[in-house]
């Protein structure tokens, strides 16, 4: 009998599709391109995108030996920096990251860490995407 009820649960768990979309703010991108203009915007873009894209692999070591302290560290200077750029969406999940790392919550800590490398990978595409659109 616990066969069938086992069998049956199995059958009756479905995966989540984790399709979120990512906010960015133009005016904030264009905004810097106005200010500094084309290349020197460029080169500032492409700084950023690459510290986003190692803090986000720090800030996942950082999880995995447990580095709290550094974490929050490491994520708030990355939603500073996705904020530069416009990357609000990104911003606001690093935010997240911080504080479930202050309480030291280690099962939203997991699922939001998640969250902030699926939303970085959106989230670098976007901007790429959007300074071709601007070429």
């Amino acid at each position: 009998m616990a066969a069938a009820s086992d069998e049956r649960t199995a059958a009756e768990v479905s995966g989540l599709r984790h399709d979120e979309g990512v906010r960015l703010d133009p005016d904030r991108l264009g905004a810097l391109y106005a200010e500094l203009g084309h290349a020197s915007a460029e080169s500032v873009v492409c700084r950023a995108m690459e510290e986003l894209a190692i803090r986000i692999t720090d800030m996942q070591r950082f999880l995995a030996t447990g580095e709290h302290d550094a974490l929050y560290r490491s994520g708030r200077l990355l939603a500073k920096v996705a904020d530069q750029i416009g990357m609000t969406s990104l911003a606001r999940v690093a935010t997240d990251v911080c504080l479930c790392a202050e309480r030291r919550d280690g099962a939203a800590l997991g699922a939001t860490m998640a969250r902030l490398v699926r939303i970085g990978d959106r989230s670098l595409t976007a901007v790429w995407d959007l300074q071709d659109m601007s070429v």
